[in-house]
């Protein structure tokens, strides 16, 4: 079990702010789930795994997936690095090439999960407001995850449509539009669009979703998109294989069913399969 602070956090019905969290490590289990995932909503997925791993925000235990959901981006995101932590360890290792023109070559980049700038919320609050050059008084919310779920689909196929969906949900206020449709803020000037979207970025929190790094063969620096969410799914994904195997490993050698092997975290699989590495060694020896 591990915990931390949000850099945002969820505010209940009551407009109390909840941001101190623990969180257990994955078993089998959520493994399996990322590993079989094929959804076309990853941010469902995030939301699902993120309700049974995460076991207090605040005074709220246990997280149904109705908090997972309406939790702001930039808490999702920091949750997964801190899952990713407790269950693969700190330090990340990639290979990369080079994009600079004439080079191309393979760059290694290794970095600590623990050095991701995370940005706490300047302004914390459910609500947040603003006034436009044009002297209209804007009241917003910040992204949640049951924004990504819902504008998944739409996204994919229509990222402008998708932008200004989400600039809907989140608007409360418009002058003296209540609640604007989305007429009315797709028929916003260009101007005063840029404005609320600055403003959302300048009270959000965040976690950085880019890394610096420097080509080894020509010198160059160059910046590396890091998606948190992406990452993260993506290496259980590709680590499918070795769940199954230990379970099979386990399960041949100790005699317990799939249930109970499911139901340990990866550390303690381990450990037990290298204690049967060194009897069977010793075994092995002894003949």
């Amino acid at each position: 079990m591990s915990g931390g602070v949000l850099p945002g956090g969820w505010f209940d019905a009551d407009g109390r702010l909840h941001r101190d969290f623990e969180l257990a490590v994955l078993t089998g289990r959520e493994e399996e789930l990322l590993t079989q995932a094929r959804h076309p909503r990853p941010a469902a997925l995030v939301t699902e795994v993120l309700s049974r791993c995460v076991r207090r925000i605040g005074e709220v235990s246990p997280v149904p997936p109705e908090v997972a959901r309406k939790l702001l981006v930039a808490d999702r995101l920091h949750l997964l690095l801190q899952l990713r932590q407790a269950t693969f360890g700190d330090r990340v290792r990639a290979t990369l090439v080079c994009p600079w023109p004439g080079c191309g070559a393979q760059v290694s980049l290794e970095f600590s999960l623990a050095d991701v700038p995370v940005q706490a919320a300047t302004l914390p609050g459910r609500w947040h407001t603003m006034t436009l050059h044009d002297g209209r008084e804007v009241v917003f919310r910040l992204v949640t995850g049951a924004d990504q779920e819902e504008l998944a689909t739409l996204a994919e196929e229509n990222e402008g449509a998708a932008l200004t969906a989400l600039l809907t949900r989140c608007v409360r206020r418009l002058g003296d539009d209540e609640q604007p449709g989305e007429d009315t803020v797709a028929a916003l000037p260009a101007r005063a669009r840029a404005e609320i979207e600055e403003r959302m970025r300048e009270v959000s929190p965040s976690v950085a979703q880019t890394m610096d790094a420097r080509c080894t063969e020509c010198g160059r620096a160059f910046t590396v998109p890091f998606d948190v969410q992406r990452f993260f799914l993506g290496e259980l994904r590709t680590d499918g294989a070795r769940l199954y195997q230990e379970i099979h490993y386990l399960a041949y050698h100790y005699h317990w069913s799939e249930t109970e092997i499911m139901a340990m975290t990866r550390d303690k699989r381990q450990r037990y399969i290298d204690v049967l590495a060194d009897a069977i060694g010793a075994l092995n020896d002894a003949g």
